[in-house]
């Protein structure tokens, strides 16, 4: 694995110096250029890095936001340095999260008729509207797919056995979402680096795609275009995060909401929406 994609986990638990120089690398930054961005000495920042010193809890925040490090790495950097984490990660259940849940379930609903997903860091579904059950079910019924892969957002889009084998545009499509990998994994993900290792592994993915800026785009939307049988449909997404979160569970949660890209997806949404009689929403948290 090529430096930028490196994580935390590859570091020995519990040595800060060791994370520290390790984010630094992975950054490209010199000694010399962290402790100017950070306003310390910069042979303060080679005695953290050596072990001869220990940081103070101010001093590992700082560091951490200077290097720009996703909250889940902000957490680890404290925990290497002997520090109680200062961002939650207990997930979307956790009781403190309640008001989020509610803001997220509200989204869903207004996404009705048409598809809307809640994505973890992982990219694990959490939660789904009724549009998502509706339209996609036959699609779902069908997978073929071990344990809760088919709940994987990029697993379901890449393994043989998900929505690829109904996807008649999947080399295009995986491209692109591919891409969205690279750039959370350049950006500290530890999941997302372990889930592009894994999708790497597919039969048919291209070699290539192990790489950043492997594609291009060729249009200023990208669809999803689905067919089994006369079952056809067409989506565009939209990706939503929120706004300056505390919370490293919160930092990574995706809301993806599912457009028609024609007339007759929009009015199969329409028709399935009417002759629906089940609850509004479901809904699960981690």
């Amino acid at each position: 694995m090529s430096e930028p994609t490196q994580n935390s986990e590859d570091v020995a638990s519990g040595h800060f110096s060791s994370l520290l120089k390790h984010w630094r690398n992975v950054r490209r930054l010199t000694q010399i250029e962290l402790a100017s961005d950070a306003n310390v000495s910069a042979r303060h920042l080679c005695f953290l890095e050596t072990g001869r010193s220990q940081p103070s809890r101010d001093m590992v925040q700082l560091l951490g936001s200077v290097l720009d490090l996703p909250l889940e790495e902000r957490n680890a950097l404290h925990v290497a340095a002997g520090f109680v984490p200062p961002y939650g990660d207990k997930g979307l259940a956790a009781e403190n999260l309640q008001p989020v849940r509610q803001a997220l379930d509200f989204m869903l609903r207004q996404q009705e008729p048409y598809p809307g997903i809640v994505i973890d860091g992982h990219w694990d579904v959490r939660m789904r509207n009724r549009g998502s059950s509706r339209l996609l079910m036959p699609f779902r019924d069908a997978f073929d797919m071990e344990g809760d892969l088919g709940n994987n957002a990029m697993h379901a889009v890449f393994h043989p056995g998900g929505l690829r084998q109904f996807m008649v545009n999947w080399a295009e499509f995986a491209g692109q979402l591919i891409r969205i990998l690279h750039r959370e994994v350049a950006q500290g993900s530890r999941a997302s680096a372990k889930l592009l290792d894994e999708i790497s592994a597919y039969p048919g993915v291209s070699a290539e795609w192990r790489l950043p800026g492997h594609a291009s785009a060729s249009s200023p939307v990208m669809t999803m275009q689905l067919a089994k049988g006369d079952y056809r449909l067409s989506f565009f997404s939209t990706f939503t995060t929120l706004a300056m979160p505390t919370d490293a569970v919160l930092q990574q949660v995706k809301i993806e909401c599912f457009f028609p890209a024609d007339e007759a997806t929009a009015e199969m949404a329409r028709q399935l929406a009417a002759s629906d009689t089940g609850d509004q929403h479901a809904f699960s948290y981690g």
